[in-house]
């Protein structure tokens, strides 16, 4: 799309390709269909700007579906943000343990005591950006959502739409790409209703154009996309190619004691898990007896896969560092998802 003049703000506006398109028809037709079709999900029942930022950071590169139970759990335990300014940070992490990318809730923390400074949570744009852990994106949504403020969001899904309704060829991992589909999202919000909107554009990603095979049928807006009409809805975005992942093997060990399971803390200066409790693996313990295996899982971190092996297995001597955990009180430290899932194995 180019820019446009204020007059012709409300008519027919140009697209990518040089095909027109009514603007004024393209956000009818997403708000008519996200009111029909949208999800519902639990931070939709609110415009409260704590639950919305709370909901936006979790869903950072986390599923839905693996969100909500956390959502809920993590609301009641921290209900405002002098609860989550002020909690311990084990209690915090162990809260969090399981969504992963743990910087995430220890900037929660850091802008939540922030927002605590300030006396109240913030409503403007500037001010959301410049909180630990928000970016261009959370910052947009949070003050759309919660306060109908004319910030279009560019997430991945908004990125898919964009670039296939206006038929953008370009990388969109680029800046340049990225700097037009943006100014693209500023053209089509609708600034009378820009949560609303917002959160339909994003919608319309998540359930319809999606990443493989895109439902184009089930699109309010197909007549007016350049990739369907060209028949290269399943050609874009153009992204970079990403590197295969690595597989690696690992293996955990089980050792119980009158009811006390044997674990290790990672140090406060690890760039990965600080402060999270894991299970120990064979080459830390030269002592160890491994028994039978008990299980095993995959587990996916980043670009590693990892093929884990769960052993149980006896000690005598515990060396420094090690420590013994009533099993009945795991759940109050931040274990490390590989730590649940092979004492999950306990239970099979």
């Amino acid at each position: 799309m180019h820019h446009i003049s204020k007059k012709e703000a409300g008519g027919r506006r140009q697209a990518a390709g040089g095909r027109t398109s009514d603007v004024g028809g393209f956000r009818r037709r997403i708000l008519a269909w996200y009111r029909k079709h949208k999800r519902d999900l639990p931070w939709r029942r609110t415009r409260d700007p704590y639950r919305v930022w709370i909901s936006e950071i979790m869903l950072q590169q986390t599923r839905v579906a693996a969100v909500i139970p956390y959502y809920e759990r993590f609301l009641k335990r921290f209900p405002d943000v002098n609860a989550l300014a002020s909690a311990p940070e084990q209690e915090l992490l162990a809260a969090w343990a399981g969504l992963g990318y743990y910087s995430r809730a220890r900037n929660l923390q850091r802008a939540a005591q922030r927002i605590r400074q300030l006396g109240g949570f913030p409503r403007e744009y500037s001010v959301l950006r410049s909180l630990p852990g928000v970016g261009d994106y959370t910052a947009a949504a949070i003050a759309s959502i919660a306060f109908d403020l004319p910030h279009a969001v560019l997430d991945g899904n908004v990125l898919r739409v964009l670039s296939r309704f206006t038929g953008e060829r370009g990388n969109v991992d680029s800046v340049p790409v990225r700097n037009r589909l943006r100014a693209v999202a500023e053209q089509v919000l609708d600034r009378k209703r820009t949560g609303e909107f917002n959160q339909a554009l994003m919608e319309l990603g998540a359930l319809v154009c999606l990443p493989k095979q895109p439902q184009c049928r089930e699109c309010p807006v197909e007549r007016q996309c350049v990739a369907r009409e060209l028949g290269m809805q399943n050609e874009l975005p153009v992204k970079s190619i990403r590197p295969g992942a690595k597989r690696v093997e690992k293996e955990l060990l089980v050792i119980e004691r009158a009811g006390k399971i044997l674990i290790w803390q990672r140090p406060q200066e690890n760039r990965r898990l600080a402060g999270f409790w894991e299970l120990p693996e064979p080459d830390q313990l030269a002592g160890a007896k491994l028994g039978p295996r008990i299980g095993q899982f995959r587990h996916t971190i980043v670009n590693t896969s990892f093929l884990c092996h769960v052993f149980r297995a006896s000690l005598v001597l515990v060396p420094e560092g090690f420590h013994w955990l009533a099993k009945s009180r795991i759940h109050r430290v931040p274990l490390s998802t590989t730590a649940k899932k092979a004492l999950a194995c306990l239970e099979d």
